[in-house]
């Protein structure tokens, strides 16, 4: 199995330095990882540093809290796309989800898709926050919008992945979305655990050790 395709290899802490992304970068040629995904401001280093390879771009939108307006994650978005992002993970407004405005949260990830048009849009829905019915209805309004993928979490909640909510994810977008798993997956175990459920992308910073631990 090619784990490395399944590998959206990420940083996003809020210390990452040019040099971490020129590292990432060069692990992600290394080990032919799927995309590297970091956040908006550094879409323009990341891709130049990737040329002439075949890993994607993928940039963060409204991250981490997705509290931001609608007005503001499109625009970043856009810029995003402009710096040669080829694909978005957005967060949703979980509030907004929590307060019961289905029609505007997914209006708003219609907002975003739009924009993305015929690339990849991952809708994060930050399953740590969220009920079982809640995490359904997510996945029901990222559908509904023309969502790619579904994704679990930021990393910056309060917990990631969990396979109870790969289920009801699974079971949310009745394969007209695929599914993300992100947060907290550090080894090769986890890893495969996953994709034998059926997720199409892992998100992690430890995709290195996760190939190395597979040739082993």
């Amino acid at each position: 199995m090619e784990i490395n395709k399944f590998i959206d290899h990420t940083i996003l802490k809020a210390t990452a330095t040019e040099d971490d992304i020129l590292e990432l970068c060069k692990e992600a040629r290394e080990y032919s990882f799927f995309s590297v995904c970091v956040n908006s401001c550094y879409v323009p280093l990341a891709k130049k540093n990737l040329e002439g390879s075949d890993v994607k771009v993928c940039a963060v939108v409204g991250f981490p809290l997705g509290a931001m307006s609608t007005e503001a994650k499109v625009f970043e978005t856009e810029q995003a796309l402009k710096d040669g992002a080829e694909e978005i993970d957005m967060v949703i407004n979980i509030g907004e989800l929590k307060s019961k405005n289905y029609k505007k949260v997914e209006e708003e990830i219609a907002a975003i898709k739009s924009a993305v048009g015929d690339r990849v849009l991952k809708v994060i829905i930050e399953t740590c926050y969220l009920t079982p019915q809640e995490i359904t209805l997510a996945s029901e309004l990222a559908v509904k919008a023309k969502a790619d993928f579904v994704k679990t979490s930021t990393g910056f909640g309060t917990d990631g992945a969990r396979m109870e909510n790969i289920e009801v994810m699974k079971k949310a977008v009745n394969g007209q979305a695929k599914i993300k798993a992100s947060g907290g997956i550090k080894n090769l175990d986890t890893a495969l655990s996953y994709i034998e459920a059926g997720v199409a992308r892992i998100g992690t910073s430890s995709g290195v050790s996760i190939v190395k631990e597979l040739k082993k």
